[in-house]
């Protein structure tokens, strides 16, 4: 008889912290049972939004539910980073988060709303890729030497031309500057387009800018590709070494995406989320895809992403200081 009672109680308690476990993870069991919403802080057509997409339509097939892609540009990035700040955070809502919105903008706008080591979940790493030093075939220069002399016997006369103040094409001079002992003149643009365009007219000497865009002018020989920002080669630019190994030492600089989430996102979805994007970003197929726009896979899981987006905030928040740069 006391056994049977046992069993009774027994089997009455595993019901009812079953019934608990059921009633607290309700979500996560049938996470994602909706469209999900993927905030790109830029507009249509751009690099950052090409990536976006592709990423969107492969997670879409992996999760078996639709990623709704959602522009919202403005304010370097900021107004789509605050739209997934003040958005629910169910999982529903998620972020292409790039090196500006994380980590340049923090340092660069006083009146920022949204705090980037406080106000997201971290999910996963899923690309990089380098800017690249490129200058007018009017120069006399062949080599970053030669390109770091002429700028030493001419100081602030070189011109150089960014898609604006404390984008990251300004930044990566800013950096340039500091770690050649050089000085150039900053002519700022309204985007990458217009800065180009003087460019391969030749009224600014050079830029270091997204390797995508000059890539293929540079096969063209419209401009002259002197160094990679990053420490890595690139299929897009075979035999175009890293400025660290021609006399820059330490130059280092690599632009990244990121998928993020509003804060207090459930330890269940993130872990989710991060495992289909692992799945993704490691294929080879889309490997290849990311190539071919200038992009390298970098895959990090939630907690490697947190440390590796406070090191790049520390970072360029001691370049940015020390240069007293302000967006216009």
């Amino acid at each position: 008889m006391f056994r049977l009672i046992h069993l009774k109680c027994f089997a009455s308690s595993a019901f009812w912290v079953l019934s608990i476990l059921l009633q607290s993870t309700p979500a996560v069991a049938d996470y994602p049972d909706r469209p999900i919403r993927l905030i790109v802080p830029f507009p249509p057509g751009a690099g950052t939004d090409t990536t976006a997409r592709l990423l969107a339509n492969a997670l879409s097939t992996q999760i078996k539910q639709t990623i709704v892609v959602e522009n919202k540009a403005g304010g370097g990035g900021s107004i789509g980073a605050q739209a997934v700040v003040d958005a629910p955070a169910d999982g529903y809502t998620l972020f292409f988060a790039t090196t500006g919105t994380l980590v340049f903008n923090p340092h660069l706008y006083s009146k920022l709303k949204y705090n980037p080591l406080s106000d997201f979940t971290s999910i996963a790493g899923v690309a990089s890729f380098p800017n690249v030093l490129v200058i007018s075939p009017t120069l006399p220069v062949k080599s970053v030497a030669e390109f770091i002399a002429l700028a030493k016997s001419k100081p602030s006369q070189l011109t150089y031309g960014s898609s604006g103040t404390g984008s990251s094409s300004h930044l990566a001079v800013i950096l340039f500057e500091s770690l050649t002992e050089t000085s150039y003149t900053h002519v700022p643009y309204k985007g990458t387009t217009p800065a180009l365009t003087d460019l391969l007219g030749g009224r600014i000497d050079f830029m270091i800018d997204n390797i995508t865009t000059h890539a293929g002018l540079a096969k063209q020989g419209k401009v002259v590709a002197l160094g990679l920002s990053g420490t890595s080669l690139s299929n897009m630019l075979p035999g175009v070494l890293p400025l660290s190994k021609l006399g820059v030492t330490g130059y280092d600089m690599v632009l990244w995406y990121a998928i993020m989430g509003p804060v207090g996102l459930s330890p269940d979805s993130v872990n989710f989320l991060s495992d289909s994007i692992k799945m993704i970003v490691n294929q080879t197929k889309f490997k290849a895809a990311l190539e071919v726009l200038g992009n390298d896979s970098m895959y990090m899981p939630p907690k490697e992403l947190d440390g590796f987006i406070k090191l790049e905030h520390r970072k360029w928040g001691e370049i940015v200081k020390r240069s007293g740069v302000k967006p216009e």
